[in-house]
């Protein structure tokens, strides 16, 4: 018998939307190399492997081409898993060990929140020319995180009908670039697009780790500590962040879209 995955959309209340991700809830620990073919083989933004460990799980995330430091969606996708199929009781939260220090992941109604570490740009700005080349728009600010590169443009209108080049993208020494602006949609405070090709991901559907730069860049540009996102990719989703410290607690929810068994 092989090992049972589920396919979650994340930030999502439909399915077909928001960001696919794979969980894998193991009997133990696995070797990298596997998880990373497993991965491979799924072919989305990324794979999520977890076992119990200690009072919460271990947790590793994949993209096709390589393991992660930090990723929201699967981390949202692995605890709608964990409290779906009976393994943690719906009042429990889910408690990971990973590679960026402890997570923890609560319910909130129909919606689930994750307490993740803020993630600001630092002062020293990102070379414009070289950002807005690489996007294909004009870019009016540009700041580095310990990640990627935010970069905020003119419009909304802007972010969404981005035709970036993914090789100028690529050769950006960040992880990925997020880029935004104030949201002109009602209901949203601001909204985004995520590219990440040095991770194998083009472009990311939802990304739950940008936002943990969008919100703290976007509560201090509105001087409000709640805000809104909509990332604007084919896709679509909605992140709710609440940033309070050091700390940013990502909203969204997830539907189950597929099951499975790996019998390779």
């Amino acid at each position: 018998m092989g090992e049972k995955i589920v396919q979650v959309d994340a930030f999502t209340d439909r399915p077909f939307a928001g960001n696919p991700a794979a969980v894998c809830v193991l009997p133990g620990p696995r070797d990298g190399r596997w998880m990373q073919e497993v991965a491979r083989e799924m072919n989305l933004s990324e794979t999520a492997f977890l076992h119990r460990e200690g009072d919460g799980f271990r947790l590793r995330w994949f993209t096709p081409a390589v393991e992660v430091d930090l990723c929201g969606h699967a981390t949202l996708a692995s605890a709608h898993v964990l409290w779906e199929e009976g393994q943690l009781a719906p009042e429990a939260p889910a408690r990971f060990q990973t590679r960026s220090g402890p997570l923890t992941a609560r319910c909130d109604g129909d919606w689930i929140e994750l307490d993740f570490p803020a993630l600001p740009v630092g002062p020293e700005p990102a070379p414009l020319d070289e950002v807005s080349r690489a996007l294909g728009a004009p870019v009016r600010f540009a700041a580095y995180n310990r990640f990627d590169c935010l970069a905020e443009v003119a419009s909304e209108e802007t972010v969404r009908a981005l035709a970036p080049d993914i090789r100028r993208v690529a050769a950006l020494p960040v992880r990925g670039v997020i880029v935004t602006s104030r949201a002109s949609s009602p209901g949203f405070d601001f909204v985004s697009r995520f590219f990440a090709p040095r991770l194998g991901v083009d472009e990311d559907p939802v990304c739950g780790s940008a936002h943990c730069c969008l919100g703290p860049f976007w509560a201090g540009r509105l001087e409000k500590p709640d805000v809104v996102g909509s990332q604007a990719s084919a896709r679509g989703g909605v992140v709710r962040v609440r940033v309070r410290g050091p700390r940013a607690f990502l909203g969204g929810r997830a539907v189950t879209v597929l099951r499975g068994e790996l019998v390779g």
